[in-house]
């Protein structure tokens, strides 16, 4: 097999502030750096854990469409700047803040209820602009989760009346971006040097960002060679036979191969009477 370069230098630079940085990778062998910058963002955008609203309920509105009397912004311009919020939920979530204010002015997230539960990274976040003397009282409700969860994907039965579930991106990351450039190793010149751009949303750092995406990415390789390789018994049931934790757990007990491989089959049975009997249903 022909020996494939891998980069020596692997460098991180931090960005104008804290919320961005970027990454340097080289030399890549040819076609890696788009392999490694396109795996990199997709994982980025989409798998990391982050914390984002999911529903608001503001005294004396009943859904998106309406307008809120005394405030300069209807409910649609509402619910974008809440969407806008940064923010880390400490424990497993979901949490409610609470806010209830009067007089004019603008409203922030400053202006919630204090919570142990719950970190505002951008707390001067514009939410709404109160024209008039009056009282707003709110309950958002924020939870943890990854990646873009749309309203249609939520189970929104049984809120109390009055609540307007939202779209919520979770992920922690604003914008990622990667470049490929040629560069030079002694006389060979096809050599590639990555560069991957991230911006955050400030719960946590492009560093720790780029850390976790390739853990992610790890465990997947590793479970893949694991699985090849027939070193990771649990591994090659999940991915084969799609084992419930308790049917692992009988593998794991199983004292010789035969009980393993019985264990296996009976799951390939009740696979198969699931399958047959929907195929009924549809006929």
């Amino acid at each position: 097999m022909e020996h494939i370069q891998l980069p020596n230098t692997i460098e991180f630079f931090e960005g104008n502030d804290s919320n961005s940085g970027k990454i340097l990778i080289t030399p890549c062998q040819q076609s890696y750096g788009t392999t490694l910058g396109n795996a990199l963002r997709r994982v980025l955008l989409s798998s990391l854990p982050g914390a984002a609203v999911e529903s608001i309920r503001i005294e004396g509105v009943q859904h998106e469409f309406a307008a809120i009397d005394g405030v300069l912004e209807d409910v649609v311009e509402i619910i974008l700047n809440f969407k806008q919020m940064a923010i880390k939920v400490h424990g497993d979530g979901p949490v409610t803040l609470n806010l209830s204010k009067k007089g004019k002015g603008e409203l922030t997230p400053a202006d919630f209820d204090k919570n142990s539960d719950v970190e505002i990274i951008n707390p001067d976040l514009k939410l709404m602009t109160v024209t008039e003397d009056r009282e707003i009282n709110m309950e958002v409700i924020v939870g943890k989760g990854s990646g873009y969860v749309p309203v249609a994907e939520k189970d929104t039965k049984g809120l109390p009346l009055g609540t307007i579930a939202i779209d919520s991106l979770y992920t922690p990351i604003r914008n990622v971006g990667y470049d490929v450039e040629l560069t030079r190793v002694g006389d060979i010149t096809d050599y590639e040097k990555l560069t991957v751009n991230i911006e955050t949303n400030g719960t946590i750092t492009p560093k720790e960002a780029v850390s976790q995406s390739t853990k992610i990415l790890m465990d997947h390789f590793a479970l893949i060679l694991d699985s090849s390789a027939g070193e990771s018994p649990d591994s090659v049931l999940h991915v084969e036979a799609d084992l419930t934790p308790s049917e692992i757990e009988s593998v794991k007990s199983a004292e010789d191969e035969a009980e393993k491989e019985e264990v296996l089959e009976e799951k390939e049975e009740k696979i198969e009477k699931k399958e047959k009997e929907e195929d009924t249903k549809e006929e």
